[in-house]
């Protein structure tokens, strides 16, 4: 995994409970805890972290991934800005994330291992994603998700009927547009 994915982590534990608690996690979970962006680290250093955010934050797993990613997003606009510039709306960064997104990223990353998401577009303008990744973070694709919704100010309602985690064979995710947030 790269590096990027553990500093936004920090980023995001340091912002909204203080640098003493990354450092709590970083000892609990008994990794090194220094990440380059552009390093690779072991899949096992993130779930370590994760599950010792889950025991500090009193969360599960899924939950703290899934807030990651949505307290993230912030980050991610701020040191990607072309990322999300060109994007008018959520449902376009969305459609944009396999052929634009990931593909830029595997360019600034080279080894990258991004997420796969086979989309379908819905007639009144939902999308459904089929997520496709080895490291089963779909919580944190959900994160992700409301994320980019709160960039673009609009109020999504994310449904995860089918995952991998609950016996499922695949991980689906919904997503439609019922309003804009005021």
């Amino acid at each position: 995994m790269k590096g990027i994915i553990f500093n936004l982590l920090q980023d995001v534990v340091s912002q909204h409970h203080g640098e003493d608690v990354w450092d709590d996690l970083i000892d609990a979970a008994q990794v090194d805890g220094v990440y380059t962006s552009a390093g690779s680290y072991p899949d096992e250093d993130m779930t370590a972290l994760v599950n010792a955010a889950e025991a500090k934050l009193g969360l599960s797993s899924a939950e703290v991934l899934r807030w990651f990613g949505k307290e993230a997003m912030p980050h991610l606009a701020r040191l990607f800005p072309g990322f999300f510039d060109e994007h008018v709306s959520a449902r376009t960064f969305v459609l944009g994330v396999n052929d634009i997104i990931h593909f830029e990223v595997r360019k600034i990353y080279v080894g990258a291992e991004c997420p796969h998401f086979h989309i379908r577009e819905g007639a009144n303008g939902s999308l459904s994603l089929d997520y496709r990744s080895t490291r089963r973070l779909c919580a944190l694709g959900q994160g992700f998700l409301e994320g980019a919704g709160a960039h673009y100010g609009e109020d999504l309602d994310v449904q995860h009927p089918q995952c991998i985690d609950r016996g499922d064979d695949r991980c689906i995710f919904h997503v439609h547009w019922p309003r804009f947030a005021a």
